[in-house]
This record gives structure tokens, sequence and C-alpha cells, in this order.
């Protein structure tokens, strides 16, 4: 079965945080301008509804469902989370309940999220980052944190230092943690504990910089245990094995901004993959040669059964 890839949604500035719900088979994932969007699979249908972030500075960063609730969403808002309500459908604007403040610098902003096997939600965030610059190294360097929330509401620090957090995936037998750091451009392995929801024993995994392979986001783990990482700025998706560092298999995407991916439809074989259309970065070429620039996309054939996105326990 060949490979094939079509964009699912609108072109937007940037796309995260992909989510596949597997009770309503939708994909859920945010954009910008702070707006979650939803893409039912069954229909076509596709929905977009503003969250009232109460200020430009206060920028969605990621969203997943709440376990148990079907119009229930956490989301990370500047440095705290917050919970919001969304049928999936209405374009009336989100007001977002305050659920926990989590970064405990001003300057830094909370980036990707996800949920570990216990369904504790994790969080990343990121240094200061200038309007005026024009490339991503030019943030502020590890300034950052790695997070986690417990049922309780109970937050951890688990690593400080962090540049630019993006994407987080757990091995299905729940040994293993992997975190991508942007712009350290790697992923880091850790030894992990599902029982008490604590990591060890950092090492690399895959180093992205020595193999010129253009800078990791988001990024997810397949029934292999192998991981798959968007590439930003190169225009790939790539599979990589975290215990050899083997690069296994590069998807060319029809736009150079990946950003990142999540597994789905009715067997996890699909891979969603959402993409951005920013112009601060000074190697994107005109809109002309990339259409489809910022459009989430899915692709199907690729012969691998994926993890699922898993909800926040509250």
């Amino acid at each position: 079965m060949p490979i094939t890839i079509e964009p699912i949604g609108p072109s937007i500035s940037i796309g995260e945080s992909p989510f596949w719900d597997e009770e309503s088979q939708n994909l859920y994932y945010i954009g910008g301008g702070s707006k979650l969007f939803s893409y039912n699979s069954k229909t076509g249908a596709h929905h977009e509804v503003k969250v009232e972030t109460g200020g430009e500075e206060k920028r969605v960063s990621f969203a997943l469902k709440v376990k148990g609730e079907k119009e229930k969403f956490v989301i990370g808002l500047k440095n705290s989370f917050a919970i919001v309500t969304w049928d999936g459908e209405s374009s009336e604007p989100l007001i977002p309940q305050h659920l926990v403040d989590v970064e405990d610098q001003e300057k830094c902003h909370l980036n990707d999220g996800k949920c570990d096997p216990s369904h504790r939600l994790w969080a990343g965030s990121m240094g200061y980052f200038p309007k005026e610059v024009t490339s991503l190294d030019e943030m502020v360097k590890e300034q950052g944190s790695l997070y986690s929330m417990s049922k309780d509401r109970t937050v951890v620090k688990h690593l400080s230092k962090v540049t630019l957090s993006n994407g987080l995936a757990w091995s299905l037998d729940k040994k293993y943690f992997y975190f991508v750091d942007s712009l350290k451009y790697k992923v880091f392995g850790y030894d992990y504990d599902d029982n008490t929801g604590t990591i060890a024993n950092e090492r690399v995994a895959f180093t992205f910089k020595k193999m010129d392979l253009g800078g990791p986001d988001g990024m997810t783990i397949d029934q292999e245990g192998m991981l798959w990482v968007a590439i930003f700025g190169e225009g790939k998706v790539l599979r990589i094995n975290p215990h050899s560092g083997e690069l296994l298999q590069a998807v060319e995407m029809p736009c150079p901004q990946v950003t990142s991916v999540a597994f789905g439809g009715p067997n996890y074989e699909d891979l969603f993959v959402t993409t951005a259309n920013m112009a601060f970065q000074k190697e994107v070429k005109p809109d002309s040669l990339y259409p489809n620039a910022g459009c989430t996309f899915r692709i199907t054939g690729l012969g691998f059964k994926g993890a699922p996105s898993l909800p926040v326990q509250l």
C-alpha cells in the first residue's frame, strides 16, 4: 500500500498539539491566535473556536481531552493549566477556567503537553522569545523546565535548564520516557517509573545536528517502540530507533515547517501531522511553492500502528 499524504484542515499560521479522540473519532489540535480545531473523520467536517486568553502574550500551547468528560479539555495557557469546555462544533468563544499555576519564570511560556501512561499531565516550557527576532536560535537559552501534574493537582518540576521544550513520548511497556529540547537538537531518553511518575538516568537517544537533519519538534511513538519526530524547517517526519540511535525512515512533507504528529484512525494506522506557515524563518520560500503550508495532514499507508493520545485524569 503506497504512502499517501492529504491535507485535512485549513492553512493557519501554526498548528500544534494533535490529539486523537478514540470515542468520537475526532482529531483535535490548536492553532495560531489561540484557537481550537476539530476534524470529524467520519464526515470530514472541520470546526474552529477562539479561546479568550486575556491577551496576545497568553497563547494556548496545547489542548488535551479530560478523561471521562466528552467536552472538557485541559489547555496550556502562558504559565498555567486551565480548563475549557467545547462540543467540537460551536464557534462561541471559550472562557478558560484556571486550574493550577505551573511555570515559575514569568518570561517563560508553556509549550508542548501530553499525558503519561497513568494519565498525569506533563508539559514543558520555553525561554523568552522576543517578537523582533528572525530565528528560533535567538531564544533565551536554558530558562525553561519540564513539569508534571498529578490527579490531586500537585505540580512537580522534573527538569530545568530547558530551552525549547517539545515532543514527549512514553514506551508502551512504561519503562522509558523520551523528550525533545528542540534547540539542543536532541531526543533525550530516561528510565521511567510509572508508579511514582518520575524519570532518571538521562541519556541522548538521538542527535539531529550530527546528521544535519534539522530541528526536532513534536513527537509520538509507535507500537514497536520507535519514535516519529516532526522536523521543523526541513519538511520531514522521521522514524527513529531510540535504543540504537538509528534513522529508520524519512517521510517528506509538502511544506517545510512540520510541527507535531499523532497517530489516529480506527486502528491507529494513520499519522496526523500539523504544520506551520510562519514568515519569520529566513529559509522559508515563497508561499506559492507550498500552497498547503500550515495545513494539518493525514498520512496513510505507513504500515505501522501507533500509540493512542491519552486524556488527562483530573
